[in-house]
């Protein structure tokens, strides 16, 4: 079988695909990549259709031996790339021969870089989906959850493509600006007082340590959490931020909980969760209120480009 054998699987390296959708209702979370867009973009260099399976890597560290001659693309955090110790561009797609090693350096700026191949790497589909859930073990090369390890093997087929690409650099984030993020007030947020909201997007937040696949939890200035309007949990999706007893908000990412009781202030923009998921810890983010419609709209552009 071809493929390529794990040597170094870095800290956390991951099998993603577009996620597990449709099990929510029994509190199943979709996992998928955290970063969406590097995700999307090392797919396209490859002409892989939207949600090939792919390797999400946190903070680098990651070596493979290759048995196949194909093509990969690396987009995500900034990284030394190198095939047999050549140097490979970040943000592009590049050709391996069967014997030859890839290493992928740690991340200067940015958390988590993704690693397509042309056709996408096998895994055991679980509900529709290969996507790694740690918490829950579901997906993953194996199907119960783990994340890769030394050993491992990572399936694929051969493949040939004209030549290099790489992603326009207008396309490249930079991953060391001070980001700032787009809200869509909702959900409880007439329960807080005006000056409550006001002073959410005001001050600066940091990222907590503590954040991860889950929720990514911020400290500052405390919120006051206004009495619930409500006595149930509702159903929550990814991006929704979460104000809880301590006024610390919590915005939740791709391995979140289906259910929360939580306060709900409102949503982070559906494209600015990957900026979000490329920040270190005690980085600071601000934010700054956006309309539905124009989150929609640009949402909508996002996946006619990728999705066809």
């Amino acid at each position: 079988m071809s493929g390529f054998e794990v040597l170094q699987p870095g800290p956390l390296s991951l099998l993603q695909d577009a996620g597990r959708l449709g099990w929510q209702h029994l509190g199943v979370s979709p996992a998928g990549p955290l970063d969406m867009q590097a995700a999307a973009w090392a797919n396209r260099l490859l002409g892989n259709p939207w949600g090939t399976p792919l390797l999400e890597v946190a903070l680098g560290g990651l070596r493979l031996h290759s048995r196949v001659a194909t093509w990969l693309a690396v987009c995500g955090a900034e990284l030394a790339v190198e095939v047999d110790g050549v140097p490979q561009a970040n943000w592009s797609r590049f050709a391996v021969r069967a014997g030859q090693q890839l290493q992928l350096g740690y991340a200067r700026s940015g958390q988590r870089a993704y690693l397509a191949v042309v056709g996408g790497f096998h895994g055991r589909a679980q509900l529709g989906s290969v996507a790694t859930q740690q918490r829950d073990g579901l997906g993953g090369l194996h199907g119960d959850g783990r994340a890769l390890q030394a050993g491992d093997w990572l399936g694929c087929a051969a493949a040939h493509l004209p030549g290099v690409a790489s992603v326009p650099w207008a396309y490249v984030p930079d991953y060391q600006a001070r980001p700032l993020l787009r809200v869509i007030t909702g959900g409880d947020a007439l329960s807080f007082s005006e000056d409550q909201l006001q002073g959410f997007f005001a001050q600066p937040w940091h990222l907590s340590p503590q954040a991860d696949r889950m929720g990514a939890r911020l400290y500052g200035a405390a919120l006051t959490v206004p009495a619930p309007a409500r006595q149930w949990s509702q159903g929550v999706s990814s991006g929704a931020i979460q104000v809880p007893a301590d006024g610390q908000p919590i915005i939740l990412l791709a391995d979140r909980q289906t259910m929360g009781g939580y306060p709900l202030l409102g949503w982070l923009h559906p494209l600015d969760l990957p900026r979000l998921a490329q920040c270190p810890a005690h980085q600071e983010l601000r934010f700054t209120a956006v309309s539905l419609s124009d989150a929609q709209a640009e949402l909508g552009e996002f996946y006619r480009f990728f999705r066809g």
